[in-house]
């Protein structure tokens, strides 16, 4: 029986015409191996609305594993998270244009959870590639963290097997070339390492233990 994995990307937020997470997460729709098949599916940035969504996409597809994508500007390469914390503090407005302050995403929630993702595996393999990529250990406190911390909450709750953790993209060229001096990577490159964390989860059971130099 063939495992489906959801990807999810971000509509576009703070006056950008595009979201990255989201041209990168439909370059792979229909995408299908012999024992996966991808669904992609687009998220609000409206902190709580986001959540809600993704809840009711994993009701629907019950899929064995989920990677969330989002932007962050300003970074470099592919940046896995590793750890999303019970935090909403927006530094802009969402788009529901609401900017939620020193808020908890799960009332009575834990402080935190760890990505169920093999992060070192990936970002090891990513590097093999030739892609720019490190462990990163913040989401933020903005609507990324807030689904990478629902979507681990509904996880625990559920006490499911599904594997779950959040990547983040830099910039499109389209969108550095108005941020003069900020970083950038080509589409391509980044639908590539989206391909490459797909199969590294669904080959990799526990991640690598000893991984010199993934720590930053």
């Amino acid at each position: 029986m063939k495992r489906t994995v959801l990807l999810t990307g971000f509509e576009p937020f703070n006056k950008e015409r595009v979201n990255p997470s989201w041209e990168a997460v439909r370059a792979l729709e229909g995408w299908a191996e012999e024992d996966f098949s991808v669904v992609i599916r687009q998220l609000p940035c409206s902190f709580g609305l986001a959540n809600k969504v993704m809840k009711e996409y994993i009701e629907e597809l019950q899929p064995g594993v989920v990677i969330a994508v989002g932007q962050a500007g300003g970074r470099s390469d592919l940046s896995v998270e590793r750890i999303a914390i019970n935090i909403d503090d927006a530094p802009i407005n969402d788009n529901s244009k609401r900017q939620i302050v020193d808020q908890p995403v799960v009332n009575g929630g834990p402080a935190a959870y760890f990505s169920t993702l093999p992060i070192k595996a990936i970002v090891h393999t990513l590097r093999e590639h030739g892609l720019p990529a490190s462990v990163s250990h913040t989401a933020g406190t903005f609507v990324c963290n807030h689904v990478f911390y629902g979507l681990m909450h509904q996880a625990a709750e559920w006490g499911t097997v599904m594997r779950a953790g959040f990547i983040h993209i830099p910039y499109l060229p389209q969108q550095a070339a108005a941020h003069p001096g900020t970083p950038s990577m080509a589409l391509a490159d980044m639908v590539e390492g989206l391909r490459i964390a797909v199969r590294t989860t669904l080959t990799v059971q526990s991640d690598m233990r000893e991984a010199g130099g993934l720590t930053h």
